[in-house]
């Protein structure tokens, strides 16, 4: 503005100019693009999905060790020969319904994953299993009852199953030192030739319940601990330990020389197990198969046969309630010599 040249700024010093710029590097173009359609939200780290993806891809890896009943996107269901050669191999196994997970979990069985039916209605149960499965960093994998109903092959889950590896089965000689740290006499569970695992469970249960310090069982035509056991023991089976033995007859020989009497249970005992007077020594109870009951040779190993006493019109009691019954009769008689002593 003329007149005004003295004004500060009124003229433009030599060099402070910037000039044209020359290109653009690319700059203006890349701002106007975009950023590509938005990625699915399992190949997002911080999404649900995704970690509902990275768990299922971690519970998938651990059943490549055995052929997995089904898979997420629908497998092809294990035939009971198949599950059998698993078992067998040593795989893992499938332990479901809210009780018996919930005793797994409490018992610090080991776990490689846990399943849970989509909109599950909770209860204290469940809200425990979670925690404990969270506080132990186990990954949670949430599934429609369909695929749930595959993966436990068919067996009642209760919206909740869990996948635990091969049972671990101990010696003789644990067993008894576990009765020794107790201060107690030993009591022992045998079973001869028991081949359903229903009644394997439902012998660990009355073990856990009545203080016996460990079942046996044979290696060849006898039941081991497998899922339906563990089932059937509402997690008993992660409290009592199960020793597998190749010849039964020559370990109850050697729980003889190691000071316990071998008591066999048949219905034509001589005995009445209530009235067992041995019952307050360490003792080795024998329960025989559904069908046949005790062994010709187990039968000559045994000290004392005791019966229970049953009504006329019933012929016989299976293994898991025999069991049952016995081992809270020799409860029953140790108590008392507690109390009167």
């Amino acid at each position: 503005m003329a007149g005004n040249s003295q004004r500060r700024g009124a003229t433009r010093k030599p060099g402070s100019k910037k000039g044209a710029t020359i290109g653009t590097g690319g700059k203006n173009r890349r701002s106007l693009e975009g950023k590509g359609p938005t990625p699915k939200a399992e190949d997002r780290p911080y999404h649900v999905a995704a970690k509902r993806k990275a768990a299922q891809e971690r519970l998938e890896a651990a059943q490549q060790r055995r052929k997995p009943v089904a898979g997420s996107g629908g497998g092809t269901r294990s035939t009971p020969k198949a599950a059998r050669a698993r078992r067998d191999a040593g795989g893992p196994e499938i332990v479901s319904g809210r009780n018996s997970v919930l005793e797994a979990l409490r018992a610090g069985v080991p776990s490689e994953g846990l399943w849970t039916a989509h909109r599950m209605e909770g209860d204290e149960r469940t809200r425990e299993i979670l925690k404990i499965a969270s506080d132990r960093g186990l990954p949670i994998l949430e599934v429609t009852k369909p695929e749930l109903d595959r993966i436990t092959d068919g067996i009642v889950h209760q919206g909740v199953a869990m996948q635990v590896p091969a049972y671990r089965y101990v010696d003789v000689d644990r067993i008894l030192a576990r009765a020794e740290r107790a201060g107690e006499p030993p009591l022992v569970v045998a079973l001869d030739g028991v081949t359903d695992p229903r009644n394997l469970g439902a012998v660990l249960r009355s073990a856990g319940a009545f203080g016996a310090h460990g079942v046996v069982v044979p290696e060849r035509r006898a039941a081991g601990v497998t899922a339906a056991a563990w089932k059937v023991s509402a997690g008993a089976a992660a409290r009592v330990p199960v020793a597998r033995v190749t010849n039964l007859v020559r370990t109850l020989e050697e729980l003889r020389r190691a000071g316990c009497f071998v008591v066999g249970l048949d219905a034509g005992g001589t005995t009445e197990i209530g009235d067992l007077h041995v019952a307050t020594d360490p003792v080795v109870l024998v329960v025989g198969s559904e069908g046949k009951g005790l062994g010709r040779l187990v039968r000559e190993t045994c000290d004392v046969v005791a019966g229970i006493p049953i009504g006329s019109a019933v012929e016989s009691l299976n293994a898991g309630v025999a069991a049952g019954i016995s081992l809270y009769e020799v409860a029953r008689l140790r108590k008392q010599r507690t109390a009167s002593s």
